[in-house]
């Protein structure tokens, strides 16, 4: 069977019907050999007997879910390819021939647009305005930056994708954040990608979305930080340890006078905390994303491998060391002031410089030798698996 259009279904009584008839339209004015597939995922209005009365072949999903119930009818499909969108008559099922040739052409995943800035349509009251101006515009935005993917509309619900493609990402996610994770995953792992735009229409329900604007859009943009640990650790991690470093540097030797402002221990100790603060992201970032690397999350680079199955135990050791022997140093330089001074008061001005300077070089030399332990216990993981494999 060549295509499949499925169709997520949670109480859809007042449009499937509708929405089978367009789907099986466009089926039999293609001359396909092809299904109408209906993911139920609970529906208490009949909606799975009314899918079934119209044509259409129903597969029961019990795990709740947006996701979920697209992952069921995903696995439950016989077509070659899928075209999925919402029950609720806001999609016109009859723009299958476009991305339908999309897919013939050879692209993996098709997104609708419904953006303007896509081409796209969106018709009055088929969109609530928060959606088209602030959420699908600034997700998507983020989506883009993140991945470096070319979809424009990164959460339209109209979509299609030859089923292999889609079977090797291993989507997993149960909510409406799973149509983030196909776009995702799709752009990491190289699939091709192409976009058609599309009209959105005003669904038919009498009832409110299943959407929950600002949980939902939580929960995209929770995922897509989640899958970007360059963005969401290294990058702010990198930015916070240089702007530490350099403010460090600059007040270490003296007080710094801005204006009318004097910058002194206060802001230096400051300082100190942001370059271990930002050390200590920049470590877990580079764990992070090793891991996700290692655990197919993210497709797999050399660069990432060669750091965890290198000698990440003796370079942080000897990196360590050579942070602590500075660190200490500048201590064992300041109880020679100590002793110099018969163990009594000193100069806190000078003293504090020395202290804040030795305690970050220390600090810095044991998150050093930490993540490198760190590291190599995942590549012990590593080693391990690639033997056995």
């Amino acid at each position: 069977m060549e295509l499949t259009i499925l169709m997520p279904c949670l109480n859809e009584a007042e449009t499937i019907e509708a929405c089978i008839r367009e789907a099986l339209e466009a089926i039999h004015a293609s001359s396909l050999k092809g299904e109408v597939l209906v993911a139920d995922n609970g529906s208490t209005d009949g909606s799975a007997e009314l899918a079934r009365a119209a044509g259409a072949r129903v597969v029961l999903v019990e795990a709740k879910g947006y996701g979920n119930a697209l992952s069921g009818g995903i696995a439950a499909a016989f077509g070659r390819y899928i075209l999925m969108g919402d029950a609720d008559g806001s999609y016109d099922f009859s723009e299958l021939p476009r991305f339908l040739d999309k897919l013939r052409q050879g692209a993996d995943l098709v997104m609708g647009c419904r953006l303007p800035s896509g081409g796209g349509r969106i018709l009055p009251g088929a969109m609530p305005w928060k959606h088209r101006w602030i959420g699908n515009p600034v997700l998507s935005a983020i989506g883009k930056l993140f991945f470096r993917s070319p979809v424009q509309d990164f959460h339209c619900g109209l979509r299609a994708f030859r089923k292999e493609a889609i079977d090797r990402l291993g989507l997993c996610t149960a909510g409406m954040e799973f149509a983030s994770e196909m776009v995702v995953k799709a752009s990491l792992f190289g699939l091709r990608i192409d976009q058609v735009p599309i009209t959105l229409r005003p669904d038919g329900r009498s009832r409110p979305p299943h959407l929950r604007s600002w949980r939902d859009g939580w929960r995209h943009l929770r995922f897509m930080l989640l899958y970007s640990p360059m963005w969401l650790f290294i990058i702010p991690g990198l930015f916070l340890f240089l702007s530490g470093l350099i403010g460090f540097t600059l007040l270490l030797p003296a007080p710094l006078r801005i204006g009318g402002v004097t910058f002194d221990l206060s802001t230096l100790l400051v300082f100190a905390a942001a370059i271990l603060t930002g050390f200590q992201m920049l470590g877990f970032g580079l764990f992070v994303k090793a891991y996700a690397v290692h655990r197919g999350l993210l497709p797999h680079q050399n660069r990432w491998r060669r750091l965890v199955q290198g000698k990440p135990v003796e370079w942080g050791i000897a990196i360590g060391v050579l942070f602590i022997l500075i660190g200490a140093g500048f201590l064992l330089h300041a109880i020679d002031i100590w002793r110099e001074a018969g163990f009594g008061p000193l100069p806190y001005q000078q003293i504090l410089r020395i202290v804040i300077s030795a305690t970050t070089a220390i600090g810095l030399g044991i998150q050093v030798m930490v993540n490198g332990f760190a590291l190599a216990v995942l590549g012990l993981r590593i080693k391990s698996d690639d033997t056995s494999g």
